[in-house]
């Protein structure tokens, strides 16, 4: 079985801010929609998953947010053009074939970290996860890999690529078990999680690869030979400890949905009847002629 797990709000804010000024007749904003569709049926074409999720945000962890109070403090309010667009994604998403997931008081990534461990424990396939979160590329590995659609990681073309270990350590200068290291001295600015000044990913990489893993180096910061540098990690000594923590994801959540109920089940007609509301035209096209065949196998064209 191969699981395709998506970072559904990633690909929300994505879709929302690449498409501009689509709405449908009545003035309702759908650019986020047809953002978010054309992504899903584009991972599809390209990974050809058997089973598949969106995975939502629900909340703030409360251990992340005794460590660092002003964990995410940062992030301005959602676009009300694109709140209201959330619950016609998720019938989207659901008319697609896709299961919505969540848990509540959780992250998108700890979530999909704990499929990706389960699916991996259970063994007979791999997952992909769609997604631009860093702390995610740690979990790459046998079995695991990141679906990216960056220009920087395709080469320039369209189709996406999978990246599995050596991509991944050909992106970040580490292996992907070392990237809460890097992310631990270089801090995250997205998540308000701050490193150490003037550390940046391949400082930080280079750090890691010479003296291994960044508990080690706060520990003993005296193996550093630049003077200034050395002087840096001592003083955030205690913050790079909090860091590796905050950073890391949690692979043992509950799972809201159980791994063998996420088959991908589309619904030509459920996805008609949305992309007539949404006033998608081509789409309606597409799918008007998906849904007179219902007597056909559906999944190889559906997408």
């Amino acid at each position: 079985m191969r699981l395709l797990l998506v970072d559904g709000h990633y690909y929300a804010y994505r879709s929302f801010f690449a498409i501009r000024n689509l709405s449908n007749s009545r003035g309702e904003p759908t650019n986020a929609v047809f953002g978010f569709v054309k992504a899903l049926r584009k991972m599809i074409a390209d990974v050809r998953p058997d089973a598949a999720a969106v995975v939502w945000d629900a909340g703030l962890p409360e251990r992340r947010m005794q460590l660092l109070p002003s964990y995410k403090q940062q992030r301005e309010e959602t676009p009300p053009d694109l709140s209201v667009q959330f619950p016609v994604i998720e019938r989207a998403v659901a008319a697609l074939g896709f299961h919505n997931v969540r848990l509540e008081g959780h992250e998108a990534d700890d979530l999909i970290a704990s499929y990706a461990a389960a699916a991996r424990r259970k063994g007979g396939g791999d997952v992909v996860i769609a997604t631009n979160d860093k702390d995610i590329y740690a979990l790459v590995g046998e079995g695991i890999a990141v679906y990216s659609t960056n220009k920087t990681d395709t080469g320039g073309a369209k189709d996406g690529v999978l990246l599995g270990p050596a991509e991944v350590e050909a992106k970040w200068g580490v292996p992907p078990g070392l990237i809460p290291d890097v992310l631990a001295l270089t801090g995250d600015a997205v998540d308000n999680i701050p490193g150490v000044g003037g550390v940046g990913t391949k400082t930080a990489a280079k750090l890691v690869r010479e003296h291994g893993r960044v508990a080690l180096l706060a520990e003993n910061p005296a193996v550093i030979r630049n003077e200034k540098l050395r002087a840096k990690v001592a003083a955030a000594a205690g913050r790079l400890r909090d860091n590796l923590e905050l950073v890391r994801l949690e692979e043992d959540l509950p799972l809201p949905v159980v791994l063998e109920a996420l088959s991908l089940r589309p619904d030509p007609a459920a996805m008609l009847a949305l992309a007539r509301e949404c006033e998608f035209r081509s789409l309606t096209a597409e799918f008007e002629k998906l849904a007179g065949a219902a007597d056909k196998p559906v999944q190889g064209e559906f997408f």
